[in-house]
Protein backbone atom coordinates (compact mmCIF):
# COMPACT_ATOMS: atom_id res chain seq x y z
CA UNK A 1 0.00 0.00 0.00
CA UNK A 2 1.36 3.08 -1.01
CA UNK A 3 2.87 5.52 2.05
CA UNK A 4 1.47 8.12 0.83
CA UNK A 5 -2.58 7.39 0.59
CA UNK A 6 -5.16 9.64 2.08
CA UNK A 7 -7.46 7.53 5.25
CA UNK A 8 -11.04 8.43 5.16
CA UNK A 9 -13.42 7.50 7.85
CA UNK A 10 -16.87 7.11 7.54
CA UNK A 11 -19.69 6.10 9.54
CA UNK A 12 -22.87 7.28 10.77
CA UNK A 13 -22.74 10.34 12.96
CA UNK A 14 -21.67 8.66 16.57
CA UNK A 15 -19.27 6.37 15.33
CA UNK A 16 -16.12 7.93 16.03
CA UNK A 17 -14.93 8.74 12.86
CA UNK A 18 -12.95 11.72 14.78
CA UNK A 19 -11.69 9.96 17.64
CA UNK A 20 -10.26 6.91 15.61
CA UNK A 21 -9.41 9.01 12.92
CA UNK A 22 -7.12 11.52 15.16
CA UNK A 23 -5.12 8.30 16.54
CA UNK A 24 -4.60 7.23 12.95
CA UNK A 25 -3.36 10.49 11.65
CA UNK A 26 -0.80 10.63 14.61
CA UNK A 27 0.55 6.79 13.73
CA UNK A 28 0.84 7.27 10.09
CA UNK A 29 1.90 11.01 10.99
CA UNK A 30 -0.13 12.61 8.77
CA UNK A 31 -2.76 15.53 9.35
CA UNK A 32 -5.95 15.02 10.08
CA UNK A 33 -9.23 17.16 8.89
CA UNK A 34 -12.73 16.77 10.48
CA UNK A 35 -15.74 17.88 8.41
CA UNK A 36 -17.18 19.76 11.74
CA UNK A 37 -14.60 22.42 11.76
CA UNK A 38 -14.60 22.58 8.11
CA UNK A 39 -18.38 23.97 7.99
CA UNK A 40 -17.20 26.32 11.32
CA UNK A 41 -13.82 27.45 9.56
CA UNK A 42 -15.67 27.93 5.86
CA UNK A 43 -18.94 28.50 6.71
CA UNK A 44 -18.76 29.82 10.21
CA UNK A 45 -21.97 27.44 11.48
CA UNK A 46 -22.07 23.66 12.67
CA UNK A 47 -23.60 21.44 10.23
CA UNK A 48 -27.09 21.79 12.76
CA UNK A 49 -27.00 25.32 12.14
CA UNK A 50 -26.18 25.34 8.32
CA UNK A 51 -29.13 22.71 7.95
CA UNK A 52 -31.61 24.94 9.70
CA UNK A 53 -30.26 28.06 8.11
CA UNK A 54 -29.87 26.73 4.64
CA UNK A 55 -31.63 22.94 4.12
CA UNK A 56 -30.14 19.62 4.31
CA UNK A 57 -29.08 19.57 0.73
CA UNK A 58 -26.64 22.59 1.12
CA UNK A 59 -25.30 21.05 4.17
CA UNK A 60 -24.75 17.83 2.13
CA UNK A 61 -23.07 19.85 -0.75
CA UNK A 62 -20.47 21.44 1.86
CA UNK A 63 -20.02 18.37 3.51
CA UNK A 64 -19.14 16.43 -0.25
CA UNK A 65 -16.69 19.70 -0.78
CA UNK A 66 -14.87 19.18 2.19
CA UNK A 67 -13.90 15.41 1.06
CA UNK A 68 -13.09 16.17 -2.62
CA UNK A 69 -11.34 18.78 -1.66
CA UNK A 70 -9.04 17.19 1.03
CA UNK A 71 -8.62 13.92 -1.26
CA UNK A 72 -7.07 16.35 -3.90
CA UNK A 73 -4.36 17.84 -1.43
CA UNK A 74 -1.60 16.11 0.28
CA UNK A 75 -2.39 12.93 1.77
CA UNK A 76 -4.08 13.07 5.60
CA UNK A 77 -6.82 11.44 7.81
CA UNK A 78 -10.14 12.63 6.53
CA UNK A 79 -13.19 12.41 8.68
CA UNK A 80 -16.32 12.23 6.52
CA UNK A 81 -20.01 13.36 7.17
CA UNK A 82 -22.43 10.70 6.68
CA UNK A 83 -23.89 11.76 3.85
CA UNK A 84 -20.83 12.11 1.64
CA UNK A 85 -21.30 8.67 0.29
CA UNK A 86 -24.68 9.61 -1.60
CA UNK A 87 -22.70 11.75 -3.99
CA UNK A 88 -21.28 9.55 -6.81
CA UNK A 89 -18.19 12.36 -7.31
CA UNK A 90 -17.41 11.68 -3.83
CA UNK A 91 -17.72 7.88 -4.13
CA UNK A 92 -15.57 8.14 -7.21
CA UNK A 93 -12.81 10.10 -5.32
CA UNK A 94 -12.54 7.83 -2.40
CA UNK A 95 -11.13 5.21 -4.73
CA UNK A 96 -7.75 7.05 -4.44
CA UNK A 97 -8.03 6.38 -0.40
CA UNK A 98 -8.05 3.69 1.91
CA UNK A 99 -11.48 3.62 3.74
CA UNK A 100 -12.19 2.24 6.75
CA UNK A 101 -16.31 2.39 7.98
CA UNK A 102 -16.99 2.62 11.39
CA UNK A 103 -20.36 1.16 12.36
CA UNK A 104 -22.48 0.06 15.25
CA UNK A 105 -25.64 -1.07 15.75
CA UNK A 106 -28.30 1.80 15.43
CA UNK A 107 -29.43 2.02 19.50
CA UNK A 108 -25.46 2.24 20.26
CA UNK A 109 -25.14 5.47 17.35
CA UNK A 110 -28.52 6.86 18.81
CA UNK A 111 -27.26 6.83 22.36
CA UNK A 112 -24.06 8.80 21.57
CA UNK A 113 -25.88 11.07 18.94
CA UNK A 114 -28.16 12.17 22.00
CA UNK A 115 -25.02 13.16 23.96
CA UNK A 116 -23.88 15.77 21.37
CA UNK A 117 -25.53 19.08 20.65
CA UNK A 118 -23.89 19.91 17.20
CA UNK A 119 -25.44 17.44 15.21
CA UNK A 120 -29.19 17.35 13.41
CA UNK A 121 -31.34 15.21 15.22
CA UNK A 122 -31.38 12.43 12.85
CA UNK A 123 -32.70 8.20 13.19
CA UNK A 124 -29.80 6.56 12.40
CA UNK A 125 -31.82 3.83 11.24
CA UNK A 126 -32.88 5.42 8.37
CA UNK A 127 -29.34 7.45 7.17
CA UNK A 128 -28.40 3.70 7.25
CA UNK A 129 -31.49 2.77 5.29
CA UNK A 130 -30.39 5.32 2.74
CA UNK A 131 -26.33 5.00 3.24
CA UNK A 132 -25.45 1.33 3.76
CA UNK A 133 -25.15 -0.10 0.66
CA UNK A 134 -22.36 2.99 -0.33
CA UNK A 135 -20.87 2.55 2.79
CA UNK A 136 -20.41 -1.41 1.81
CA UNK A 137 -19.30 0.02 -1.94
CA UNK A 138 -16.55 2.25 -0.71
CA UNK A 139 -15.16 0.67 2.76
CA UNK A 140 -12.19 -0.88 2.23
CA UNK A 141 -11.79 -2.28 6.20
CA UNK A 142 -14.80 -2.45 8.09
CA UNK A 143 -14.77 -1.97 12.09
CA UNK A 144 -17.34 -2.62 14.79
CA UNK A 145 -17.28 0.14 17.00
CA UNK A 146 -19.52 -1.38 19.22
CA UNK A 147 -16.55 -4.00 20.50
CA UNK A 148 -13.66 -2.20 19.53
CA UNK A 149 -12.12 1.23 21.39
CA UNK A 150 -10.82 3.67 19.30
CA UNK A 151 -6.94 2.26 19.77
CA UNK A 152 -8.02 -0.69 18.11
CA UNK A 153 -9.76 1.00 15.14
CA UNK A 154 -6.03 2.52 14.69
CA UNK A 155 -4.20 -0.72 15.33
CA UNK A 156 -6.35 -3.02 13.13
CA UNK A 157 -5.96 0.17 9.92
CA UNK A 158 -2.55 -0.23 10.19
CA UNK A 159 -2.29 -3.58 10.14
CA UNK A 160 -4.70 -3.55 6.77
CA UNK A 161 -2.41 -0.99 5.17
CA UNK A 162 0.73 -3.48 6.40
CA UNK A 163 2.19 -0.05 8.24
CA UNK A 164 3.94 0.24 11.62
CA UNK A 165 3.01 2.96 13.93
CA UNK A 166 5.28 6.16 13.76
CA UNK A 167 7.65 6.01 16.54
Amino acid sequence: MSKNKPVVMIGLMGSGKTAAGVLIADALGLPFTDSDPFMKAKYGASAAQIAAREGADKLHHYESEHVVQELAGEPKVIAAAASTVEDPQVRKALRTAFVVWVDAPDEVLAQRMRSSDHRPDFDPAVMRTRRERYFREVADLVCDVEVMRPEQVRDAVLREMDRPARD
